[in-house]
């Protein structure tokens, strides 16, 4: 396989990315409960953008950036508009250990930075992988608190807040 692109993601790419997405729930459970319109759900309220990693015609991955909310930006500790929140970011099973997931968190990343704003994101605990990536990445966990959901696997959610090295939003 040739090295992923990552390009911004348009209109066009989305049943793409619903197909790759439709693995991901498969394999994985994410997002916990499949949504009545994928689509939408790739392109929530508040998105400032979106971007697919591609390997030829077929979609390895997908990360949004958007605006942070209040809730979200008290865990954080910061006002709403001096952050941005990564979001719908995973990647298919061919893409994992490929540095895909990486990728996409830094280009989502480098675009809130761009923008003068700080990164902040938010996973469930069950998802290992991913919490090892933010960390791997110096992202710093700020809290945690139960969500009003529960897992595939029939627990409680325990979401936890983490935001970007201060070195990321320069």
């Amino acid at each position: 396989m040739d090295d992923p692109q990552i390009r911004r993601r348009h209109d066009d790419d989305l049943k793409a990315c619903v197909e790759a997405l439709a693995t991901v729930y498969e394999a994985d459970r994410y997002p916990a409960r499949w949504p009545d319109d994928p689509a939408g759900w790739l392109t929530p309220g508040g998105l400032v953008d979106a971007w697919a990693a591609w390997d030829g015609t077929h979609v390895l991955g997908h990360v949004a950036l958007t605006r942070t909310g209040p809730a979200m930006a008290a865990e954080a500790g910061l006002a709403p508009d001096e952050l941005a929140s990564v979001s719908r970011l995973f990647t298919t099973a061919s893409a994992r250990r490929r540095g895909v997931a990486s990728a996409l968190l830094s280009t989502a990343s480098a675009a809130a930075a761009a923008d003068g704003l700080r990164p902040v994101l938010e996973v469930e605990d069950g998802g290992g992988a991913a919490v090892r990536l933010y960390g791997r990445a110096g992202w710093r966990l700020v809290s945690s608190r139960v969500g009003d959901w529960t897992t595939a696997d029939g627990r409680t959610a325990l979401l936890h807040t983490y935001i970007a090295p201060a070195a990321a939003a320069r």
